[in-house]
C-alpha cells in the first residue's frame, strides 16, 4: 500500500464518522397552561408589564440592601456547597473531554532493541548466530472509526451531562443567593421579634411593680398581683426563646456566608433592611423553560436521545485501524539509512451476529428516554406550582398586612382603655391581661407578615430563575 493515501484514508473516515443514528430531538409540548393562574388571590400580571421580570435582573439589581449585598457576595465566594457545585462541573467536563477524544486517534512513537543468541541446533545454518533487531515507528493503534455514530453519540451525551451539571451549578448559585437572603430577612424579623418581647417584659415589670404597692397597700387583691407576675414570667420565657432563636439564625447565616458575617453587615431590625425589586412573572408561563433546573432536565432528556443512538450503533459492524509507519534495522547505526523504512496497515471489522446484550441496551435506552422524559415534564409541572404559590402570596400578602395593621391598631386602644378603666377601679384586671396579651400577638403576627411579604418577593425571584 502507497502510504500516500494513508493520511486521505484517515480524514475520509473521520467526514465518514459523522452521522449518529439518534433519533431526532424535538422539545416535548410544557405539560402545564400556557398562561398564569387568575383569580382573587392573583394580582394581574399584565398590569406590571413594564416591571422586571426575574431572569432579566442580577441578584445585585434585585437585593438593593448593600449590607445584605456584601453578605451574598461572602456567601458565592465562601460557601462549600457551592464550591463542590463547581467542582463538580469541573469534574464532568473532563469526562467530557476524555469521551470526545474518543473520535481521534491516539498517535504514539515506539522504540525498541532485541537481541537474541540462536543456537546451533535451531539456526538454519548449523551454526549459532546473534540477531540484533532496532527500530522506531510512529503510528495508531486501534482506532475505531466511528462510521455508524456509536462513538459520537457516547460523545453528544457525555455533553449533555457536562452542560446538565453546568445548570445545576447555576440552579446551586440562586438556590444559595435565596438561602442567603431568606436566613438574613428571618434573622431580621426574630431580632424585631426580641426587641418586642424585651420591651414587652419591661411594661409587664412595670405594670407588676405598680400592682405589687397598691397590693401592699390593700388597694389590690393577690390575684391581680399572680396574674401580673405570670404576665412577667411569661414574658422572660420570649426573652429567652427569641435570644435563642435570634443565636441559631446568626450560625445558619454563618454557615450559609461560609464564615463569621461581621456585625456591622447584620441586619438591626425587620425595618432596617431595604425591601428588594418588585419583579413579574410576565405574560406566559413559557420563561420557566429557561430556569436551571428544566434547562437541566432538558439537557438529561438530550442525552438519552444520544444514547439512544449508541445502542442502535452496537448492531452494526465496528471498524477499527491499526497502523504505523517508521524504521528499522538490523545496527542501530543502520537505522536511519536509505531503505529501512517499513509501515504496516491492519484494519479491523467486528460484525454482531448474535448478542443479546445488544437488544437489552436498546430497551433500557428506550425506558431510560421515557424516564427522563417523565422527569422534565415533572420538573415543568413543580415550577409552575411553585412560581403559581409565590403569585398567590404577593397577591394577598398586602391586604393581610394591612388587616393585621388595622388589627394592632385596635387591640392597642383596647389596652388602652382597659387600663385606664382598671386604674380607676372601673373594671378588673382580667380585662387588662386579656388585652396584654391580644397586643403581643398581633404585633408578632404583623412582623411575621411583613417578613412573609419579603420573602415572597425572593421566593418569586428564586423560582422564576433569578439572574445571577
Amino acid at each position: 500500500m502507497n502510504r500516500k493515501w494513508l493520511p486521505i484514508l484517515i480524514v475520509s473516515a473521520f467526514f465518514l464518522g459523522s452521522c449518529t443514528l439518534a433519533p431526532e430531538y424535538t422539545r416535548p409540548a410544557a405539560p402545564v397552561p400556557s398562561d398564569w393562574p387568575t383569580g382573587a388571590a392573583y394580582k394581574d400580571t399584565r398590569a406590571a408589564a413594564d416591571v422586571p421580570k426575574g431572569p432579566e435582573l442580577k441578584w445585585r439589581e434585585f437585593f438593593t440592601d448593600e449590607r445584605l449585598q456584601r453578605v451574598i457576595e461572602t456567601a458565592l465566594n465562601n460557601n462549600r456547597d457551592l464550591r463542590l457545585a463547581a467542582l463538580h462541573v469541573e469534574k464532568v467536563r473532563a469526562l467530557y473531554g476524555i469521551q470526545r477524544a474518543e473520535l481521534f486517534p491516539a498517535v504514539g512513537a515506539a522504540g525498541g532493541m532485541a537481541k537474541e543468541r540462536v543456537p546451533a541446533d535451531l539456526s538454519s545454518t548449523g551454526k549459532s548466530r546473534i540477531s540484533e533487531k532496532d527500530s522506531v515507528s510512529l503510528g495508531i493503534t486501534s482506532w475505531e472509526i466511528d462510521f455508524f455514530g456509536r462513538i459520537r453519540s457516547l460523545k453528544d451525551q457525555a455533553l449533555e451531562e457536562y452542560l446538565a451539571t453546568e445548570q445545576a451549578h447555576r440552579g446551586a448559585q440562586i438556590m444559595l443567593v435565596s438561602a442567603v437572603a431568606n436566613a438574613y430577612l428571618t434573622l431580621a424579623a426574630d431580632r424585631e421579634n426580641l426587641d418586642l418581647v424585651t420591651s414587652t417584659l419591661e411594661t409587664q415589670q412595670t405594670t407588676y411593680a405598680l400592682i405589687q404597692r397598691l397590693f401592699d397597700v390593700g388597694f389590690a387583691t393577690e390575684l391581680d398581683l399572680r396574674r401580673a407576675q405570670t404576665q412577667v414570667e411569661a414574658a422572660r420565657s420570649y426573652v429567652a426563646r427569641y435570644t435563642q432563636l435570634t443565636a441559631q439564625d446568626q450560625n445558619a447565616l454563618n454557615l450559609l456566608a461560609g464564615s463569621t458575617v461581621p456585625e456591622d453587615l447584620l441586619p438591626v431590625t425587620l425595618s432596617s433592611v431595604t425591601p428588594p425589586t418588585e419583579i413579574s412573572p410576565g405574560l406566559s408561563s413559557e420563561m420557566l423553560l429557561n430556569r436551571p433546573d428544566i434547562l437541566q432536565a432538558e439537557h438529561r432528556l438530550r442525552g438519552a436521545y444520544a444514547f439512544m443512538g449508541a445502542a442502535r450503533a452496537a448492531f452494526f459492524p465496528r471498524i477499527s485501524l491499526t497502523t504505523s509507519v517508521g524504521t528499522a534495522s538490523a545496527e542501530l547505526s543502520g537505522l536511519f539509512s536509505t531503505g529501512s523504512a517499513t509501515w504496516n496497515f491492519i484494519p479491523q471489522i467486528t460484525m454482531p451476529i448474535f448478542d443479546a446484550r445488544t437488544w437489552a441496551a436498546l430497551r433500557v435506552s428506550k425506558a431510560e428516554r421515557k424516564i427522563v422524559l417523565t422527569q422534565y415534564e415533572r420538573a415543568i409541572q413543580e415550577a409552575f406550582r411553585e412560581v403559581a404559590d409565590a403569585l398567590a402570596v404577593r397577591g394577598t400578602v398586602d391586604q393581610q398586612i394591612s388587616a393585621q395593621q388595622s388589627l394592632v391598631d385596635a387591640v392597642a386602644e383596647t389596652y388602652r382603655l382597659s387600663n385606664m378603666r382598671y386604674e380607676k377601679g372601673i373594671d378588673s384586671y382580667l380585662s387588662v391581661l386579656d388585652a396584654q396579651r391580644s397586643l403581643y400577638g398581633a404585633r408578632q403576627g404583623l412582623i411575621s407578615l411583613r417578613l412573609a411579604k419579603l420573602a415572597s418577593h425572593v421566593r418569586l425571584y428564586t423560582v422564576l430563575g433569578g439572574g445571577e
